[in-house]
């Protein structure tokens, strides 16, 4: 990033508060919401993939320590604090995501980073349409969960955005008050995995730059976590379909941008 303008900079650190604001509020999306925006800066992902997946693991376990410190919190002198994460469903989970994650990591590694973005804006202008058209994505077998967890495994693994995917099998299974905190101990394993091949294949970790992004990133995260209490007992219809418009609007621009280029 030594050769960008100030005000790429500033637009960086805007679209980080961004990103912590929607990881903190909605539980997944802070990858999903952020990325493309990002590469309409600097068209490449391996320059944010690991700014991004270190910030993960930061708030990824911030988040679930506050959500066990709320649990026991809120239980009853004479009652035993409910778990904050379904550990059961996370493993069965697992076992079937770790195989097309660790496929995706290798995809992510070896295609150029023009094919990658084009991969990227795509499947944020699918997610978008379902946002839009009020029609996220479900799943209702165990079929279908298999199937999504898979391609969701596999789309982490190459851009860290396979979260919407992911929430589809989750939210059917998993209980809404344990939902966002048993999202993010997967969303750290996962991430996890995806920082250690970084680091095993010799990519530049770009450190310096977590330094100055992780203020604007807590700065997101305080908003966001605002924004959550508030999303849990209201619509989100209206905010879904707003945020699918502007995501089309974004991938249409970037996956042009590519094509123009």
């Amino acid at each position: 990033m030594a050769d960008l303008q100030l005000y790429q900079y500033l637009i960086i650190a805007l679209l980080f508060v961004w990103s912590g604001f929607v990881r903190s509020g909605l539980g997944f999306g802070g990858n999903l919401l952020v990325l493309p925006l990002l590469l309409l800066v600097v068209d490449d992902p391996l320059l944010f993939l690991p700014i991004i997946g270190v910030h993960l693991l930061l708030f990824s376990l911030l988040i679930t320590w506050q959500g066990r410190k709320h649990a026991i919190n809120s239980a009853d002198a004479d009652s035993e604090p409910v778990g904050n994460i379904d550990w059961a469903y996370l493993k069965r989970a697992l076992l079937i995501l770790i195989v097309p994650k660790m496929a995706g990591v290798l995809g992510l590694l070896t295609l150029p980073g023009s094919i990658m973005s084009m991969i990227i804006y795509g499947i944020v202008f699918f997610y978008a349409i379902g946002y839009v058209l009020n029609r996220p994505l479900q799943s209702n077998s165990k079929t279908l969960d298999i199937i999504f967890l898979v391609i969701g495994g596999y789309f982490s693994g190459t851009s860290l955005i396979g979260a919407p995917l992911i929430v589809a099998v989750f939210v059917t299974h998993v209980a809404r008050h344990q939902l966002r905190d048993t999202l993010f101990v997967l969303w750290f394993i996962l991430g996890g995995i995806k920082l250690a091949s970084f680091l095993i294949a010799g990519v530049d970790m770009h450190w310096i730059h977590h330094l100055w992004l992780l203020p604007a990133v807590y700065i997101g995260h305080l908003l966001g976590e605002r924004a959550h209490r508030r999303l849990v007992q209201t619509e989100q219809a209206v905010f879904y379909r707003v945020m699918g418009a502007g995501l089309i609007v974004v991938s249409t621009l970037g996956a042009g941008k590519i094509l123009l280029s």
